[in-house]
């Protein structure tokens, strides 16, 4: 738990959270590792999870296109969970990775309970719908990108 509250303060979306949010967030999130070449979610289909990098690289495309590749700090899959609506692309790990898994159930859980975080997350999803996908490839964490 230690180690999933270490990383869940160095991540924007967390880090202004009390002591006892952050680790209502741990114990919610699942840390995963996942194989280059495993896909995360899949353009059009529903969601069921939101992820946040750990550590390795998650490429994101949407039709035939790469828009950018995410790292550590980052996260995906919340617009589908917050929206209720089809992947908006599909994410696929570049590299090795260990990833922080909330599920779909959890994840309205956390909302619900935590209305900062429910807030901020509001607020990416409208940043990100205000920018034209593939503007930021730089590969910096893109705190307002969801697949």
């Amino acid at each position: 738990m230690e180690d999933k509250l270490a990383i869940l303060r160095g991540v924007p979306l967390f880090a202004a959270l009390d002591e006892r949010s952050l680790q209502a967030v741990a114990i919610l999130a699942h840390e995963v590792a996942f194989k280059a070449g495993d896909v995360l979610m899949v353009e059009g289909e529903a969601g069921d999870a939101f992820y946040l990098i750990v550590d390795g690289t998650v490429r994101i495309e949407a039709g035939d296109r790469t828009i950018r590749s995410m790292t550590a700090g980052g996260f995906l899959g919340e617009i589908a969970l917050v929206d209720r609506r089809p992947r908006t692309a599909t994410a696929t790990v570049a590299t090795d990775a260990r990833l922080l898994e909330i599920r779909a159930h959890e994840f309205d859980r956390l909302l619900d309970t935590l209305p900062a975080v429910h807030e901020r997350i509001c607020a990416a999803i409208t940043r990100r719908m205000r920018t034209r996908p593939g503007d930021d490839l730089d590969g910096r964490p893109d705190p307002v990108l969801d697949e």
